[in-house]
């Protein structure tokens, strides 16, 4: 048992040395001084005594000199650098080591015991002086506790005093990744991992992980709660990693080194907590089913950036070494974009030693694939996109591979077939005829591809087709999980807007227009449909002058924000709704700062060496990356790059991932929103309507972590703030959005339903040839045309259900198609993704669906259809619209934390006029809530003056003429948001004067709340009871200040119950002691049950929030 020498009264780094050794004790580790042990020298850093005891237990039939010929093989390692020594080291530590021994039959000598962990013997360590020479001077390092496993030295821990606020981890972090590699390497060859603790935090990592990536372990077993205490790290790591059976269990499996070739690179890892549990449990889960033949192994829900990608590396390494009922498994590895592709590459093709599984390879399409597979029946990884993956134009077979033992690993893939799934493909042959092809699930196409595989999902954001695709949730790490244990930095939320004004006489004019495309033959659903795009807001948001002052405040905040932090590398993103948009807010750049657009290989201001500009290429400060379209104009085509868009992209790519390279700022629309890394990505600007899971992945572009950055920054120019709310509570906490089976059933019996119906509608109509899957696509596309045509035909007419389903009216057969058609799509959408439909189904529903867009088209049967209309109404708009101005629409905080509890927090110092009016109207609602719980009628009162100077502020706003334009317009609107802004302030003064008077008056704040409902309601039903007597300028009456205190008093000896708010008996004695008080005391004069019930509500409210 440890035990402290010599303690002096004080809490010191020893005593917390000795706290920590005693738990260590608790869960299995022998003590031992490390003076005590016996050693040749100082320099030896093995414990010979318990290597050479197991060493012989374990080989029995070796002779002792074999046995010590083992010992100096490991004592004596040695390899081209330290590191290299070290990966050598623990190959043997984990594989055994090969030694022939006189028989000269070869053989594996395992160091440690990993299938029976009590064969082993476990040390922890303190006092063991390392002796090494420093210009010719001996010199000794002490590592604060070693752990041994058989006389290995396997882990270094270093302490720090818990009371000693100066001594702290990153001390700890320097003398093990410093000093001790510089002083004492001999003795880190042993020992991958390292723990640094300071009391309060205990961190796990390598000897060659960086300070910020050092973690703690949050859980201890499958199925425990995080534990977010600082104070209970310590024991979490104790024994969730120190534990024996879990030491070793982590040691072998989850500590990564790159293949040896790569070993300059110095590159080792240890899982983190939420790796080690989900790939542990996605194991397990896989093999059940496997064994179960069900094809889904689950899904992992695992917050952006929390490395989901090295999770699938620890995973496949358990499937391949640790799982004999798989054999040794076929893992294929399917993206949804390229650049996840490289990313999975980089990582897995540096990584075949440590997956154990032979070749890894990126393949090209379906056909490699199926060569591979059948030229193997076990092992291989392999990683491939979904668009390769799905493409079937050359590969017409749908099956790839029958076996068993294929693992499937699905990184966000499903979300990008998702869409495509469920509607026809169309497309043209070789001569120009129209082709339609029916669609499939994601699970289906999996599913044909390797019917006996099993499939598992892993997916930052789950939707619910992740779930019926994959499988049940096994696991999941949350994103204010990742903020909490510091693998993310925290988001803020800052929100601008940019406000529009119309003119209302040109939207007269629009609306004459469309009249007008009426009378000449326009179809009401195309002059609907030209409404909603010409309304929409990407119209509003390419407002030209809009773009201009967008271009002007994004680039004052960029500046301002990174003078704030010169030396520190910020870049920033712009998310635009559209390209053409985006493409429009790049020219405005431009021309207001052409500078930004110098080619140059570094920015200004930053410190560069020869070697680093070596790697650099020119680029501007800002520019733009997007797809090309085919339609583009020629100046956009030209700046994307045309042809060679690819290649500008890539080029884009690399160099914005480069510290120091002069691109800091791009704007985008699609591209770089999802799976792309960039650690000092800071800001992002948005100006593009974003929600649930998109909206997650966008945002979390700025989360990862980056020396000296603190947090990324979300500046919002179009308002997704309550968007965000709705996503943090699904994608932030543990709100699941899984389906429930009931869910999929209720949708698939609907579904069938509905799809029963509309084949009663086309029972005299032939649709074959979307039944037959090896039909002819053109046949099937003459199809489509040919029955919309007989919806047009049809003169017969149904009865439908109005949407509330409370009358039924007689409809068009086009009508009645149309919505049958909407209410099975709704069905399909939820039931599809599953897979279970019947192949027939879902060809059915694809080609009622394709009837459907055919019927919708063909609605507009003159030449004035929905594109005419809108080419000639955009112009019209952009003359409507006038922009006014940015505003920092700051209601709650300048900048919101997204993941604090201050999320909501107050903001100080608004300089905008409306802003500054809407922060005063936030600050006047929350104070006269909070009044409320208190004092009822004066709350009321105050809640009416703020109403009606809210409503007279609008009035005002609404008849603000459009003719007073650009200056006076905005000096019209300053005027009315002034004059509310003051009496707004002096609603609050008054409020503040009212919350004060209760001293004046003579009662507690309390008392004043039922002395004012009181004298309200004297006044207002009209009956005398006192005097009024005024008193330092406020009416007092001591009759009514009397029964108030009476009341209050009634209520403090009730509320002294235990529990009285949930006792009914002693609240309903409560109600009949103040009516009995209220008579006694004569109010009111007449008896009356109104005046009763108004003192009771005020007595509830003040009971349920006092």
């Amino acid at each position: 048992m440890a035990s402290l020498q010599n303690y002096n009264g004080r809490f010191c780094e020893s005593e917390y040395e000795y706290a920590f050794i005693t738990l260590l004790e608790k869960e299995g580790w022998q003590y031992l001084q490390g003076n005590k042990i016996n050693r040749q020298t100082r320099s030896d850093v093995l414990y010979s005594d318990d290597l050479e005891n197991f060493l012989s237990r374990t080989n029995p039939d070796l002779l002792p000199d074999e046995i010590h010929q083992i010992m100096d093989s490991v004592r004596l390692v040695g390899a081209e650098s330290d590191f290299a020594t070290l990966h050598k080291v623990y190959g043997w530590m984990v594989s055994g080591i090969q030694f022939t021994p006189q028989n000269g039959i070869p053989r594996i000598i395992s160091l440690i015991d990993f299938e029976t962990p009590d064969n082993n013997i476990f040390r922890c360590v303190n006092q063991f002086a390392v002796e090494y020479i420093n210009n010719g001077q001996k010199e000794t390092r002490r590592p604060d506790v070693l752990l041994f496993v058989n006389g290995l030295p396997l882990c270094v821990i270093e302490l720090k005093n818990p009371a000693d606020a100066n001594a702290t981890i990153y001390d700890a972090w320097e003398q093990i990744n410093i000093r001790y590699w510089r002083d004492i390497p001999n003795l880190l060859h042993y020992c991958p991992l390292a723990c640094i603790s300071d009391g309060v935090k205990t961190r796990l990592g390598t000897v060659r992980t960086p300070y910020e990536h050092f973690y703690a372990w949050r859980r201890v077993n499958d199925g425990d709660a995080v534990s977010t205490l600082p104070f209970e790290e310590t024991e979490n790591m104790i024994k969730g990693v120190y534990a024996p059976e879990r030491f070793l269990e982590i040691f072998r499996d989850y500590i990564y080194f790159q293949d040896s070739i790569y070993d300059s690179d110095e590159r080792e890892i240890v899982c983190r907590y939420p790796q080690f549990f989900a790939a542990r449990l996605l194991k397990q889960s896989i093999v059940k089913s496997v064994e179960e033949k069900s094809g889904k192994g689950g899904t992992y829900f695992g917050a952006t950036g929390c490395g989901k990608t090295y999770t699938m590396a620890f995973l496949a390494r358990q499937l391949s070494m640790r799982c004999p009922e798989l054999g040794s498994p076929t893992i294929i590895m399917i993206v949804d974009r390229d650049e996840l592709q490289k990313q999975g590459a980089k990582l897995f093709t540096k990584s075949k030693e440590f997956l154990n599984l032979g070749e890894v390879s990126v393949v090209p399409n379906r056909k490699v694939l199926r060569e591979e597979l059948s030229s193997r029946k076990s092992g291989g990884f392999y990683i491939c996109t979904i668009q390769k993956f799905c493409d079937r134009e050359d590969d017409k077979i749908g099956l790839l591979n029958e076996r068993a033992n294929i693992i499937c690993f699905s990184d966000e893939a499903h979300r990008t077939q998702l869409e495509h799934s469920k509607k026809i493909q169309f497309s043209k042959d070789a001569d120009e005829n129209m082709k339609a092809m029916v669609s499939k699930p994601y699970a289906k196409v999996l599913k044909e591809a390797f019917p006996n595989a099993t499939f598992v999902g892993f997916t930052g954001t789950p939707i619910a087709e992740t779930y019926q695709t994959f499988g049940d949730e096994i696991d999941r790490y949350t994103m204010d999980q990742a903020v909490a244990d510091g693998l993310t930095v925290s988001i803020k939320y800052h929100p601008r807007i940019a406000k529009v004004l119309f003119d209302a006489e040109k939207i007269k004019q629009i609306e004459t227009y469309y009249k007008t495309c009426a009378d000449d033959g326009a179809t009401e659903e195309d002059i609907e449909a030209s409404k909603k795009a010409m309304s929409s807001m990407e119209v509003i948001l390419g407002e030209p002058s809009r773009l201009e002052r967008l271009a002007a405040d994004i680039h004052d905040h960029y500046v301002s924000s990174c003078a704030k932090d010169p030396d520190r590398v910020q870049k920033a993103m712009i998310v635009c709704s559209s390209r053409t948009i985006a493409y429009e807010l790049l020219k405005k750049f431009q021309d207001k700062y052409p500078e930004w657009f110098v080619e140059k290989k570094a920015a200004d201001g930053f410190t560069v060496t020869d070697e680093e500009l070596k790697e650099l290429t020119p680029m501007p400060f800002m520019a733009m990356v997007a797809s090309v379209g085919s339609n583009d104009k020629a100046d956009m085509y030209n700046y994307l790059g045309g042809v060679k868009n690819d290649k500008r992209s890539e080029a884009l790519d690399a160099a914005f991932k480069q510290d120091k390279s002069n691109f800091h700022m791009v704007i985008v629309v699609d591209m770089w929103i999802t799976g792309f890394d960039v650690p000092s990505l800071t800001y992002m600007y948005n100006d593009k309507p974003l929600k649930k899971h998109l909206l997650i992945q966008t945002i979390s572009r700025v989360n990862r972590k980056y020396p000296g950055k603190e947090y990324g920054m979300i500046v919002d120019y179009i308002g997704i703030r309550n968007n965000m709310r709705e996503a943090m509570k699904i994608y932030g906490g543990n709100t699941s959005v899984a389906p429930t089976t009931d869910d999929v059933e209720q949708a698939t019996t609907v579904f069938r339903e509905e799809l029963s119906v509309l084949n009663n509608l086309f029972s005299g109509y032939d649709l074959k040839p979307f039944l037959n899957p090896d039909g002819d696509p053109f046949e099937r596309y003459k199809l489509l045309a040919k029955a919309a045509e007989y919806v047009f035909a049809s003169t017969q007419e149904l009865q439908s259900e109005s949407n509330s389903g409370k009358s039924v009216k007689t409809v068009s057969f086009k009508t009645y198609f149309l919505k049958t058609v909407k209410r099975m799509r709704m069905a399909f959408d939820v039931c599809q993704p599953s897979g279970e439909l019947g192949d027939e189904e879902s060809a059915l529903a694809q080609c009622y669906m394709a009837i459907a867009g055919f019927v919708r088209k063909m609605s507009g049967t003159t030449e004035v259809d929905t594109e005419t209309m809108n080419r000639h109404v955009s112009k019209m708009v952009e003359e409507a619209l006038q922009y006014n101005k940015v505003e920092s629409v700051l209601s709650e905080g300048e900048q919101e934390d997204i993941f604090s509890p201050e999320y909501f927090e107050k903001l100080s110092d608004v300089k905008l006029p409306a802003s500054k009016l809407e922060l005063l109207i936030k600050v006047l609602r929350k104070q006269i809530t909070e009044y409320r719980k208190t004092n009822q009628v004066e709350a009321k009162k105050f809640q009416e003056m703020l109403e009606k100077t809210i409503e007279e502020y609008h009035e005002r706003r609404k008849h603000l003429t459009v003719e007073e334009a650009g200056e006076t317009q905005e000096q019209a609107s300053e005027d009315i948001i002034k004059s509310a802004t003051e009496q707004a302030l002096k609603i609050l003064r008054e409020m503040n004067e009212s919350r004060e008077s209760f001293r004046k008056i003579g009662l507690t704040f309390e008392e004043k709340a039922f002395y004012d409902i009181l004298m309200s309601l004297r006044n207002q039903y009209n009956f005398e009871y006192g005097e009024d007597k005024t008193v330092g300028g406020i009416s007092v009456n001591d009759k009514c200040k009397s029964l108030a205190r009476k009341i209050k008093e009634i209520i403090d000896t009730k509320s002294s119950f235990a529990d009285w708010l949930n006792n009914q008996i002693v609240r309903d004695q409560l109600k009949f002691d103040i009516k009995v008080c209220l008579i006694k005391n004569g109010y009111p004069p007449q008896y009356s049950p109104e005046v009763f019930q108004k003192v009771m509500e005020q007595v509830e409210n003040f009971e349920e929030n006092n």
